[in-house]
């Protein structure tokens, strides 16, 4: 096996004296779709909150690509390759769809009066730059016909694109991503899912959240599960689906 691109070792985070993630440990593997799933409550997006750099760890270490990237602030995590995106999308409702992307963008020049000054041209060639980026991640998710339009316009199913697409300008090594087609209706679900699988054969790493079990077993290549904040079992689907252990943490026996 591989090295993995992911290793979170004995993550501890408690909240007013509950621990919502009690000495946690996992790996991913690079270039793979892997899925946390666990009964409501189970820990699974604060950890997900804690490798992002949202949450401190009260206890434990997440290694990135080697290096330790518990303690760093959420835009340095960024910044190193992570990128979460969120179960209810964050859009910028009165910005259009490209504009949305083109914030996203890392490294934007001409942010201060003196860059705009000293370097206008660098600035306009690197304006040009991130629209093109940002129209090929709009093809790359399916949303280039509403390039223009609103974000405050699109349906639940889009918005959700939209999130993927803006997680995509800052260029990720892996893709952190939470309930990714909860609430939203079989068509757009299903252009989704496509979408993670060609940017998974692209060579993107996707660790997900997500509830719907037909979802995981379908479309996970590993499937981790979560109960009580600690991690259960783990294994490829067909393996999970007859587990005991997560078929009673599940129904309760």
């Amino acid at each position: 096996m591989t090295e993995a691109i992911l290793q979170v070792r004995d993550i501890v985070k408690t909240f007013g004296g509950i621990r919502a993630v009690d000495r946690c440990s996992l790996s991913v593997q690079p270039e793979t779709v892997t899925g946390l799933i666990g009964p409501n409550g189970a820990g699974k997006s604060t950890l997900f909150n804690i490798v992002a750099g949202l949450y401190a760890a009260d206890e434990g270490e997440v290694d990135f690509l080697g290096q330790r990237i518990d303690g760093l602030p959420p835009y340095r995590i960024v910044h190193r390759g992570i990128v979460k995106t969120f179960q209810i999308p964050r859009e910028l409702r009165n910005m259009t769809v490209l504009e949305n992307l083109m914030i996203a963008a890392p490294g934007v020049a001409g942010d201060s009066l003196v860059d705009l000054v000293r370097r206008p041209f660098e600035i306009v060639a690197g304006e040009r730059e991130t629209v093109h980026r940002a129209e090929e991640v709009l093809g790359i998710v399916g949303l280039s016909h509403l390039r223009d339009e609103y974000a405050r316009n699109l349906s639940g199913g889009q918005k959700k694109l939209l999130e993927l697409a803006r997680a995509l300008m800052a260029g990720p090594r892996l893709l952190l991503l939470d309930e990714p087609v909860a609430g939203v209706n079989p068509t757009l679900a299903q252009k989704i899912l496509e979408v993670i699988e060609n940017l998974r054969r692209d060579g993107l790493t996707i660790f997900l959240i997500e509830h719907d079990m037909d979802v995981v077993m379908r479309r996970c290549g590993w499937i981790i599960v979560m109960h009580q904040g600690r991690t259960l079992v783990e294994g490829v689907p067909d393996d999970i689906r007859r587990d005991a252990s997560v078929i009673e943490a599940y129904l309760g026996g």
